[in-house]
């Protein structure tokens, strides 16, 4: 499993928001995604009522998960495949690798998958003589760099063209030194050079599943390079690797979904390759696998249902949040410090890796909402995340700072004569700290806040007064009207 490096959130942003070259490649490729999702949810006027529907097919799979997940293994049973249920992630690194050795397989090709890098596969396989091959072409640069992806779309969301040439040049060592990678096509051609020989001599192919259909026992991925097609049809086993969250009733409730996540993700229609796969090759079939496996992870995620985390199962990973989001935006994908980043990760992370763990990350937010807005199954991210924050403090995760200033406020603000007071004595405070400059530049013990912008004076300062004040003055002038 990645190693959860959470509770340094604050040094990684530090050290993100410091590095030129992450900084660069933030502001290049966050202005794409947004205005390629804004124009294609603008193309479809339904798009909201869209978005309702998938909430609801998602809430009454969740509410009945069980019967769905049986009904989906019977069907991938009758259609030839075998399920593999798994509680943890050490189950089903044990699942995938008891497959592969009875495959006899020395190189495994991969399609992108987030679920692999919650368990760690990779290292599992190296570390018993099994060779994973990343196919998709960001997870094929991220491995050659011995790194992990940034981002559940765009895993090399934090590299500049030139990181990848010089990873190319650094380790295609038949390349010409001459040689230039102008566009993005020409590293592409060149991945794709190195790999046809690693599909051709794949023994088995593993994929992750975007849905799993109850009502067919099929997987579906989606890909733009046609690279989860050849993982899954060319080796002679094809494990299909997905959470038990994926399941959904019905191929109609699959396409109403399909229809939100491309036009959230990639601001497009549809992605280039949506693929269906329903168990092993039947006689007759022209190409895929001879066997075919489906290994479903728990690893904590039934502990989340009927919670106030449980909504948070509806995720179809479109990682429109964390496109949306201000503070990804800012200090990228690996500042989170797990598998999951941005909005989603603040709130998935901690569900599956421990509060204990994480407790930095829902703090990670301004509350500006955006990524509520732009969710696809309108997953109220900013409640969860306030509701991380009370378990944060119920279980003293906070600093002991935090906390005696939030007794002390709650002590004032219980008390509303001493509430007023304490009120009115800081207005006076700051009006007469931030004087002649129409703001506050500097504030012992909030050093945080004014070390990056001004605070504005309190509305006493201006010629309204404060909202309390407005609100007696208003009542005395209404009683002299009576």
């Amino acid at each position: 499993m990645v190693q959860v490096t959470s509770p340094a959130f604050k040094q990684n942003a530090a050290r993100a928001m410091a590095d030129a070259g992450l900084q660069k490649a933030l502001g290049t490729a966050k202005g794409a995604f947004l205005q390629r999702r804004a124009v294609a949810v603008a193309n479809l006027p339904e798009f909201e009522r869209l978005r309702e529907i998938g909430r609801d097919i998602k809430n009454h799979a969740l509410a009945n998960l069980d019967h769905y997940l049986e009904r989906y293994a019977e069907a991938v049973e009758r259609a030839g495949g075998k399920v593999h249920w798994c509680s943890s992630a050490e189950d089903a690194r044990a699942a995938i690798l008891r497959i592969c050795r009875d495959a006899g397989a020395r190189t495994v090709t991969k399609g992108k998958s987030m679920i692999s890098e919650e368990i760690g596969i990779n290292e599992h396989l190296e570390a018993h003589g099994i060779a994973p091959v990343e196919t998709d072409l960001g997870e094929y640069i991220l491995q050659l760099r011995r790194e992990h992806p940034s981002h559940i779309i765009a895993p090399a969301f934090h590299l500049n063209r030139e990181d990848w040439e010089a990873d190319f040049r650094r380790m295609h060592t038949d390349l010409p030194a001459d040689r230039v990678f102008a566009e993005r096509r020409d590293i592409m051609v060149e991945a794709r050079t190195k790999l046809r020989d690693r599909f051709l001599a794949a023994d088995v192919g593993i994929t992750g599943a975007n849905f799993l259909i109850a009502e067919t026992g099929s997987s579906v991925i989606v890909t733009n390079e046609g690279n989860g097609d050849l993982t899954q049809t060319l080796p002679r086993v094809h494990i299909a690797l997905a959470s038990i969250e994926k399941v959904v009733p019905t191929l109609e409730d699959a396409t109403s979904l399909l229809r939100l996540l491309a036009r959230s993700a990639t601001g497009q229609d549809f992605s280039v390759y949506t693929t269906f796969s329903t168990g092993a090759r039947r006689e007759g079939d022209l190409d895929g696998p001879e066997e075919y496996h489906v290994v479903l992870l728990d690893n904590g995620r039934s502990n989340m249902l009927g919670t106030e985390f449980g909504e948070m199962l509806r995720c179809i990973r479109c990682a429109a949040c964390m496109n949306h989001c201000p503070v990804y935006g800012s200090v990228g994908g690996h500042a989170y410090g797990w598998v999951y980043p941005g909005p989603m990760g603040s709130v998935l992370t901690p569900a599956l890796a421990g509060i204990e763990k994480t407790a930095n990350l829902p703090n990670a937010s301004t509350f500006c909402g955006k990524c509520e807005s732009v969710c696809p199954v309108k997953i109220p991210l900013p409640k969860m995340m306030r509701h991380w924050r009370e378990r944060e403090f119920e279980r003293h995760l906070t600093p002991p700072a935090q906390r005696r200033n939030l007794a002390l406020w709650r002590y004032v603000a219980q008390r509303p004569a001493l509430y007023r007071m304490a009120t009115r004595a800081a207005v006076a405070a700051l009006g007469l700290v931030g004087r002649g400059r129409g703001a506050v530049k500097s504030l012992p013990f909030a050093g945080g806040w004014t070390e990056g912008r001004d605070l504005p004076l309190p509305e006493r300062s201006g010629a309204g007064g404060t909202f309390m004040a407005q609100y007696a003055k208003q009542r005395r002038q209404d009683g002299r009207r009576r």
